[in-house]
């Protein structure tokens, strides 16, 4: 039996952003209560927040689209062609 193909609806759009969101906070949370309870220091924050906190929301992206059905292979692929 082959593989139905079938796109995400609005739910998987909401439950995208919601995840996000929700991961945004989290992740925001988590820097500012390290910091607050004094296991991390001022400038490891700031590093955080600058250089690691984008990385972990593309991580997170990446996870949340494999999991609500957004991902693609090969086979979703067509050729381009330019209209003249």
């Amino acid at each position: 039996m082959g593989r139905q193909v079938v796109s995400p609806g609005p739910a998987a759009a909401h439950a995208f952003s919601l995840g996000l969101k929700a991961g945004a906070i989290l992740g925001l949370g988590t820097i500012g209560g390290l910091y607050w309870a004094g296991v991390i220091d001022l400038l490891f924050a700031g590093y955080a927040l600058v250089c690691l906190f984008p990385v972990y929301l593309v991580v997170l992206a990446a996870g949340l689209s494999v999991w609500l059905g957004y991902d693609k292979d090969a086979t979703a692929l067509r050729p381009v062609y330019r209209q003249e």
